[in-house]
């Protein structure tokens, strides 16, 4: 199959899975009818869907899964989820860090992604409380000195908060947030548990929702990498507003009712990866 075909089966199923959210569910006949699909394709993205974990299968079509908002999945669940996508916005938002620049770079498995799309980018400090990400420049770093040079020019300066392990291997609680609070930022990378306009930023960890206020706080410039699947989602706790957000870096999965309901409430909407370029989508643009 080719990459555009894959783009627009991602496109679709990404399509479906806001229409499943918004109404409470869809059925086959009528998504056959919008999308101008075979009812085969219309299943086959139903069970794609349904082995992601977002929606579940019922006779005729689909309904949304009925996940708990406090519930918290392991990194290693969330790392197997839309690869693609979280590399796509690993890569458009590293362009986004100055060298030179002081970082925060908070948990979760789209950070790790964009930890190590920042290796290579000179003197950059690094403040972080994903345990993932710290061992993702300690790794660079100590392979660098074993075939070289005791240290690399312009590696990456970076520091671990320090904390209590949450399951996606992040570390919060009042020693993190201490640690958060007497720094000062030039831009924070903050993956999300969920983004909606209601919301905003959630996440189902109370402890990890008090630190990421922290971080927000403590930023000059807030941005948020989600792929589209977080879009619509809310966890337990909300930890900011969307006016808090200065941008959002996203796949080219969203849809253009999503991208239109953003780019009126954020200064910058970044599409990652094919269909998307990279391009920056101004207030008003849809």
């Amino acid at each position: 199959m080719s990459d555009n075909q894959n783009l627009l089966a991602e496109q679709r199923r990404a399509l479906i899975l806001d229409e499943v959210r918004r109404r409470g569910g869809v059925r086959v006949n009528e998504l056959t009818r919008r999308l101008n699909v075979s009812d085969m394709t219309v299943r086959r993205d139903l069970d794609a869907l349904a082995r992601q974990g977002v929606v579940e299968k019922v006779h005729g079509g689909a309904v949304p899964v009925a996940e708990a908002t406090a519930h918290e999945p392991g990194f290693e669940a969330k790392a197997a989820l839309e690869l693609s996508a979280k590399e796509d916005i690993a890569r458009a938002a590293a362009r986004m860090a100055a060298r030179g620049s002081a970082i925060a770079l908070a948990g979760g498995t789209t950070a790790y992604a964009l930890a190590q799309a920042l290796v290579d980018i000179p003197d950059l400090t690094v403040v972080t409380n994903s345990v993932r990400a710290a061992d993702v420049f300690h790794t660079a770093q100590r392979t660098m000195t074993a075939s070289g040079p005791a240290a690399r020019p312009g590696a990456a300066t970076v520091v671990l908060t320090g904390g209590v392990r949450t399951p996606s291997d992040t570390l919060v609680g009042p020693v993190a947030d201490a640690a958060i609070r007497s720094l000062h930022f030039d831009v924070l990378f903050i993956g999300v548990h969920g983004i909606s306009v209601e919301a905003g930023l959630s996440t189902p960890n109370l402890a990890e929702a008090e630190t990421n206020r922290h971080f927000v706080r403590s930023a000059r410039r807030v941005v948020v990498l989600a792929d589209h699947t977080k879009w619509g989602t809310v966890g337990l706790s909300s930890f900011a507003a969307l006016d808090e957000v200065d941008a959002l870096v996203t796949d080219a999965g969203l849809p253009d009712r999503a991208r239109a309901e953003i780019a009126e409430r954020l200064p910058q909407l970044v599409v990652a990866g094919p269909g998307g370029e990279g391009a920056d989508i101004p207030p008003g643009a849809h």
